[in-house]
């Protein structure tokens, strides 16, 4: 059952919505991207971001936060300081100086891959993936799938922004047997 008092304030998403632009045909024709440098520029506007990310997962003995190359680093890398949880990054290939885990996998337009480094997580440790945002689901399936491979607990894969046309909650759902374990801020419908 849902506790409607830890739900995020009508206020406090318009408020977020309103620092978040959107940018037409980038980083191609037809793409909407949903760019976070507004939010990141507004001191109270990144404070309300961290505090509701950090409000679902207080209490839950998160272990490691995982953040997502590029913008995944800055939520995951300041929600970790709130939870007193280590933090992992997640790279693109050939980024990370030591011996690391390579995962591929499918974009809505092609293929990519991600690195982690091994021995970052310990055995049975609870796990939080972090990014900016949740689209068709396939990168953050990526690295929850690294966390796995070095014996990760994927507690909950959390995010500032969700595209629900997408279907990414779906896809991780399936991917990770529980949609209650994926968290978002901000929702978009098509066309938003």
């Amino acid at each position: 059952m849902v506790n409607h008092d830890d739900l995020p304030s009508e206020h406090a998403l318009r408020y977020l919505k309103s620092h978040l632009r959107s940018v037409p045909d980038f980083p191609r024709p037809g793409i909407l991207f949903k760019d976070i440098t507004p939010l990141l520029a507004d001191p109270r506007a990144f404070h309300i971001t961290l505090d509701l990310l950090a409000q679902r997962y207080i209490g839950e003995h998160i272990d490691v936060v995982v953040g997502v190359e590029s913008r995944g680093f800055i939520f995951g890398g300041a929600l970790s300081a709130r939870l007193n949880a280590s933090f992992v990054p997640v790279r693109k290939p050939g980024k990370l100086p030591a011996a690391s885990d390579r995962v591929a996998y499918e974009l809505e337009y092609g293929r990519a891959e991600l690195e982690m480094h091994k021995g970052s997580i310990r055995p049975g440790a609870k796990v939080l993936i972090v990014d900016d945002l949740l689209a068709t689901g396939g990168t953050a399936a990526a690295a929850a799938e690294l966390a796995r491979r070095q014996g990760g607990v994927i507690a909950g894969l959390a995010f500032v922004i969700e595209l629900d046309f997408l279907g990414g909650r779906a896809l991780l759902a399936q991917r990770i047997g529980d949609a209650a374990r994926v968290y978002s801020i901000v929702h978009f419908a098509a066309g938003e």
